[in-house]
């Protein structure tokens, strides 16, 4: 494994490991193997785990807490806090201080630990100004709770507002070869304040691996609601990620492997957190550190992109309103 700088000197693998999928919104949960995948990143010197409060209601933070307590020193743990639900269980975002500190407290008692490395806020509230927010989560620093802080789907105007009030250290947002709007405003400014950039989805949720069969996908798996995956995009799609393969088998790797290269190739500040449940797919996206992308193989991906444009987008209406926006 290879490893970029974060933080204070901290030296964090550079490929992380996603745990949503272990209990949330990709089909059914295999604990034994989960955890089993966990261990094995620990065997890759994988050091970089990611979660949420949110996936499966807290339960990926318990089922994290397995191996995370026994390896404490060997697991830098991000987690984050915000989404929750109104009295009409509609899925809101909650980022008052009041809140964030009842949230702090159920992730630390379900993670089994005493300080949270990465504390990142889900979302960004319309009804709290962000400098509030972020000074709230300052306050948990300050207390000990939490190490460094970040923020996910974060407008440039907003990271600038937060970073005034405390350090920013993360910026998580989706990033693939096929979801590139950061690259216009929010890359240059963490790269410029010297903001990691977390890209979750680098994969675009397995379509980039040219394994997916959205028709075979469980019923439950939230890629049946995403535009990208629906039928209109799917000859498309299908074609792109064949072509994809054939390319990356030119260079000698996997597809996720050639997936994940393109995105580390984009900064040295970029440390993307590839999602998985399985040892094998472990295995495979952190062998992409060993693939050292020329200018000429950027520009063959680039090439092939420009062939298959019609990829839909990533998220539904719905999705879309909860993304911070620079107006």
């Amino acid at each position: 494994m290879k490893y970029r700088k974060f933080g204070n000197n901290e030296q964090l693998s550079a490929i992380g490991l996603g745990c949503m999928s272990m209990s949330h919104a990709y089909g059914v949960p295999d604990d034994d193997e989960s955890i089993a995948t966990l261990h094995y990143a620990l065997d890759l010197g994988i050091n970089f785990c990611d979660t949420a409060d949110v996936y499966g209601n807290g339960k990926n933070e318990e089922l994290i807490s397995k191996v995370l307590v026994q390896n404490r020193a060997k697991i830098f743990i991000a987690t984050k806090f915000g989404f929750t639900q109104d009295a009409a269980g509609n899925m809101v975002f909650n980022g008052s201080a009041a809140y964030m500190r009842k949230a702090v407290e159920a992730s630390l008692k379900r993670l089994k630990i005493e300080t949270i490395d990465l504390y990142y806020a889900h979302r960004i509230d319309p009804n709290v100004p962000v400098e509030e927010m972020v000074g709230g989560m300052a306050e948990l620093v300050k207390e000990g709770k939490v190490r460094y802080l970040g923020l996910s789907e974060a407008s440039v105007t907003s990271i600038k507002k937060a970073h005034a009030v405390h350090p920013i250290s993360a910026i998580q947002s989706e990033y693939s070869l096929l979801t590139r709007e950061v690259e216009k405003n929010v890359l240059p400014a963490c790269k410029e304040l010297g903001i990691a950039f977390v890209p979750f989805s680098p994969l675009a949720r397995g379509l980039m691996t040219n394994t997916l069969n959205v028709n075979e996908l469980p019923e439950n798996d939230f890629r049946r609601k995403l535009p990208r995956y629906q039928p209109e995009y799917q000859g498309n799609n299908q074609k792109l990620a064949a072509a994809f393969a054939q390319l990356a088998s030119g260079f000698g790797c996997s597809p996720a492997q050639l997936a994940l290269a393109w995105v580390l190739a984009q900064g040295d500040n970029i440390i993307p957190i590839p999602g998985t449940k399985k040892r094998e797919k472990l295995a495979d996206n952190a062998g992409s550190v060993e693939v050292n992308l020329t200018s000429q193989h950027l520009q063959q991906i680039e090439d092939l992109l420009i062939e298959y444009p019609n990829t839909g987008d990533r998220y539904d209406e719905a999705s879309k309103k909860m993304v911070d926006k620079d107006i």
